[in-house]
């Protein structure tokens, strides 16, 4: 297992989780990581700010669990529910009046990740190349796309986590 001082994508194999996802477990586990470094102490004002106009940390860690946990729905072939199209609303609407704080963001992508990493868990590879569709425009991936793509969307929103936390502390 990875050190404070190493990093995860260097840890080595994912109890349980096939070879050929074992990266994409390692950078749903270093999200999470940074989310956890990055979030779980800032307090309500610094955690909606937008600097700039950009957007709040607030949002990317909520969009990160959202946005998560929607694209493995597509990956095992099901339809967004009544939930998960609510909770997409409310990411694009969340402020500081929302309720939502750092300890409830944190929980949120620790959910999504304990999900997707049960998910890679149960994922037999070799359904890898089977082709998926997202969205009302049932646009074409594949498992390997959507999985692919949640990881890397994941890391994204850490780094811009760290960004905008970054522009907070310059002012």
């Amino acid at each position: 297992m990875a050190t404070e001082s190493t990093e995860i994508w260097l840890s080595g194999p994912v109890p349980g989780v096939p070879p050929l996802l074992v990266p994409i477990a390692h950078a749903l586990m270093q999200a999470r990581a940074d989310v956890h470094r990055l979030v779980a102490d800032i307090d309500r004002e610094a955690l909606w700010a937008r600097p700039g106009n950009a957007a709040s940390v607030g949002f990317h860690a909520l969009h990160l669990a959202g946005s998560l946990d929607r694209l493995l729905t597509y990956a095992r072939e099901e339809a967004l529910t009544p939930a998960q199209r609510e909770a997409l609303g409310l990411e694009r609407h969340a402020d500081a009046d929302s309720g939502l704080d750092a300890a409830t963001l944190v929980r949120r992508v620790d959910q999504a990740v304990d999900a997707a990493l049960a998910q890679l868990r149960r994922t037999d590879e070799r359904t890898l190349n089977d082709p998926r569709r997202i969205g009302k425009a049932q646009l074409p991936t594949t498992v390997l796309g959507l999985l692919f793509h949640a990881a890397e969307h994941c890391s994204r929103h850490a780094g811009q986590i760290a960004t905008t936390l970054k522009l907070l502390q310059a002012k």
